[in-house]
């Protein structure tokens, strides 16, 4: 059986903004040779001459194998943000990340151009304690500039031996000089999801990323909070999705299945009718159709956005916050062969269940809730999405630039967190705001 392990994540010091399917090689190179007309024969040709003459000329001998490596990335850089190649080392680490532990910094990082750029640092982790930021732009590691590299190769340098230290040199909007940041490497468990009772009626439920151990965690977390607020006195869930990069999309439909009773979650649709895929929930309603509230931001991508979309479909849910960051491609992970690593490339676009493409668009909330930013923070408040990203695949529509993606790191000055909480009490949130979640629909 093929197994499908779609991800969603942003480079987690690291992996990267995608989706990704586990699928044998040899389909796509059968594809690829039907495909091939003259000119393309002859345009390989060419890279072979040129190859050649590098290896006869250069005034140094060159590393076969670099040149090819560094042939293919410059290949998929020409494609979109998210499609790349990880060496075995680079594969490895992928792996390692989507289990949950890894080590390194604890950041989800992507490449634009040419720069590593922090899309947000994982929750107790050594970047978050160390002040890394959303939104930073890393320049340089241990005097090391990050120009050249690729997102992996940058990502290799981050990571490290626990207790060892890295100095990262970094571009900060608003700030007039660049940031030095020492940071101690730590072993980065990912806690992908934690929760608590909030004031005897309401289960607080946090999801930072969707790796193999999130709907696990989810079911406790709902199990917990079942056991500590009785039936008739829990007015409903808050589920937070608030700078969550994403990560695997069987999580996600897993995650959606936990709130709903049945109904699609995600189709994914590639180049061809016949590439479509539907992904429809199971398992069940945990909640037994709890009012639910998702909070969602410009840091919400990928398989975050899959839950939310689905969740605002069926009409299972409430969505307070601000846009999402709009990533809504699918990269297929493609091993290719012992030693030689893996593709992660670009093979469709994912729709929400009503059919709507959030690729660079992202979703809009039913209630926008802008949070107060400190001064020192305002001109680095918002992220600017996909639809900034050099390369990226083009909407289906207007293109949205991204939102704001602060978070008050105390509760009560959280407004899009008091706002929920309103909600699931009975507090008019905004004249427009649905009245309450109401149960899922059948699709």
């Amino acid at each position: 059986m093929r197994r499908i392990s779609n991800l969603l994540l942003g480079a987690v010091i690291g992996a990267g903004l995608t989706v990704l399917a586990i699928q044998p090689p040899s389909a796509l190179v059968a594809a690829a040779r039907a495909a091939a007309n003259t000119d393309t024969y002859s345009q390989l040709n060419l890279f072979g001459d040129v190859f050649e003459r590098i290896k006869a000329g250069y005034v140094e001998k060159p590393d076969d194998a670099k040149l090819v490596e560094g042939a293919i990335n410059g290949m998929i850089s020409s494609l979109d943000p998210h499609s790349r190649y990880m060496n075995e080392k680079g594969w490895r680490d992928m792996q390692e990340t989507t289990s949950g532990e890894f080590g390194g910094l604890g950041i989800e990082v992507t490449m634009e151009d040419g720069l590593v750029k922090v899309v947000a640092p994982i929750d107790d982790t050594p970047a978050a304690k160390a002040g890394i930021m959303s939104g930073d732009v890393i320049t340089q590691i241990d005097d090391d500039a990050i120009s050249g590299l690729t997102l992996d190769q940058a990502v290799v340098k981050m990571k490290g031996a626990p207790n060892s230290k890295v100095r990262l040199k970094v571009l900060r909007k608003g700030a007039d000089t660049p940031v030095d940041i020492a940071i101690v490497r730590e072993v980065i468990r990912v806690r992908p999801v934690r929760y608590h009772a909030e004031g005897g009626d309401i289960g607080y439920i946090r999801i930072t990323s969707f790796n193999e151990q999130t709907t696990e965690g989810l079911r406790k977390a709902i199990t917990e909070i079942s056991k500590a607020i009785p039936s008739d006195k829990l007015a409903g869930y808050v589920v937070d999705l608030r700078n969550n990069p994403g990560g695997l999309l069987d999580q996600a439909v897993s995650v959606s299945s936990t709130f709903m009773a049945r109904g699609e979650v995600v189709s994914t649709r590639g180049r061809t009718p016949e590439e479509t895929q539907r992904f429809t929930a199971r398992g069940g309603d945990l909640t037994k159709g709890k009012p639910l509230v998702v909070l969602i931001n410009g840091g919400s991508a990928s398989a975050s956005e899959i839950v939310a979309g689905a969740l605002l479909d069926h009409k299972r849910a409430t969505l307070i916050g601000t846009r999402s960051f709009g990533k809504g491609s699918v990269q297929t992970i493609i091993p290719l062969g012992t030693g030689s690593g893996a593709l992660a490339l670009t093979t469709a676009r994912y729709y929400t269940p009503s059919g709507k493409s959030i690729q660079a668009q992202g979703i809009k909330p039913d209630i926008e809730v802008l949070q107060d930013v400190p001064d020192e923070l305002k001109s680095r408040a918002d992220l600017r999405g996909e639809a900034s990203m050099r390369g990226h695949l083009a909407a289906d529509g207007a293109e949205q630039t991204g939102s704001q993606s602060y978070v008050p790191p105390s509760e009560k000055d959280d407004k899009a967190l008091q706002a929920a909480f309103n909600q699931l009490r009975g507090v008019t949130v905004n004249a427009d705001a649905p009245a309450s979640a109401k149960r899922p629909v059948p699709n």
